[in-house]
């Protein structure tokens, strides 16, 4: 976000040496009255005049409680000036953008993956209790489940449970990321190397705007990608608004007109250029992690007398580092990506009767 001109103010919710794909890690967590200590301290001091507020990963349901109610409090400063504030979750970050404008909120849910949950049971329900405050969600195939409660098992399924999450939360747009569409299409187009991220926006009747973006899948599992997603989604989405039609910046949630199809919203706009920002990163991170694991391979010295169990965890440890996604130093691709990837509409035999 920084790289991108925004000025961020970080509300840590852990304190971890490293991320917790490694498996292992030591740090704290942010308790629900620290959270609320540093929003206070910003406060006093007149420095919550913040355009965005991104939140994400909260360790208890106090928490999301006060991350809920930092949320709140920043929609209601910003009431009398319609789209002046837009909410969305992942670590807790609040953010200033570049110029004067637009405020929002993006939730990015951050409540599991692969079909298990990374909290605490009675963090769900807090997360539901919030989540109609936000104007932006973005789960995964797995939140997207148990958000909507409906198993998406088709194409149709998929649509039903972003409309069901629209209905259920009102919440006006919606990106589920990394969808797997060869697991349940057989349409040709649903190769097993790609994934798909599909977003919509709703209508004023409650019906979503359905697009798709597929990519390639590369053979590397990374950690962070879903920050990576969610921060760049806040930069390109008020960047896509404020050059769209005057009036959206200051519409409520930066919902565009009924006669604005799919693939033109801000929204789809915003996801196709940090789908090329994510790509070229992430293609030259795995470049950068082959050629480090190549290096090591070659110069490795097995120390004596470990266990098998005890080789495969280094080798995993070492294979974790080499996979380190390389922002920063990948900086121009995320100022100026090359577009390569276009939103596509739903075909209208992939949505449920009452959608087509």
């Amino acid at each position: 976000m920084q790289l991108l001109g925004c000025d961020v103010a970080a509300l840590n919710t852990v304190h971890f040496s490293n991320h917790t794909g490694y498996r292992q890690f030591k740090g704290t967590r942010s308790t629900a009255q620290e959270i609320r200590d540093l929003y206070e301290g910003l406060c006093q001091s007149h420095l919550t005049d913040f355009d965005v507020m991104l939140s994400g990963y909260a360790p208890s349901a106090a928490a999301v409680e006060a991350i809920g109610a930092i949320g709140l409090d920043l929609q209601r400063k910003a009431e009398s000036n319609p789209g002046s504030f837009f909410w969305g979750m992942r670590n807790p970050i609040l953010v200033e953008l570049p110029a004067n404008g637009e405020r929002s909120t993006v939730l990015d849910p951050v409540m599991g993956d692969q079909g298990r949950l990374y909290v605490n049971d009675d963090v769900v329900p807090e997360y539901k209790k919030i989540i109609h405050h936000a104007d932006l969600i973005l789960p995964n195939q797995f939140e997207a489940e148990v958000l909507s409660g409906i198993k998406i098992t088709s194409l149709s399924t998929l649509a039903e449970a972003i409309t069901a999450i629209h209905a259920t939360y009102s919440i006006p747009h919606v990106i589920i990321t990394s969808v797997r569409i060869s697991l349940f299409s057989s349409s040709p187009e649903a190769t097993t190397d790609s994934l798909t991220v599909i977003g919509s926006t709703i209508k004023s009747d409650g019906s979503p705007r359905l697009f798709r973006v597929d990519v390639p899948a590369l053979d590397c599992f990374f950690s962070g990608t879903g920050d990576m997603f969610a921060a760049l989604t806040v930069a390109r989405l008020r960047e896509a608004v404020f050059a769209a039609d005057s009036t959206l910046r200051s519409t409520k949630s930066w919902v565009s007109p009924d006669d604005v199809k799919a693939t033109d919203l801000p929204l789809a706009k915003a996801t196709v250029k940090v789908l090329a920002s994510m790509h070229s990163v992430l293609e030259r991170t795995l470049e950068a992690r082959d050629a480090e694991l190549r290096a090591a391979a070659s110069a490795e010295e097995t120390e004596p007398g470990l266990s098998e169990e005890e080789k495969q965890k280094r080798e995993y440890l070492r294979r974790t580092k080499a996979a380190e996604v390389r922002v920063v130093r990948n900086g121009r691709f995320l100022r100026e990506p090359d577009v390569e990837f276009q939103a596509q509409e739903w075909k209208k035999e992939d949505l449920p009767e009452g959608l087509q």
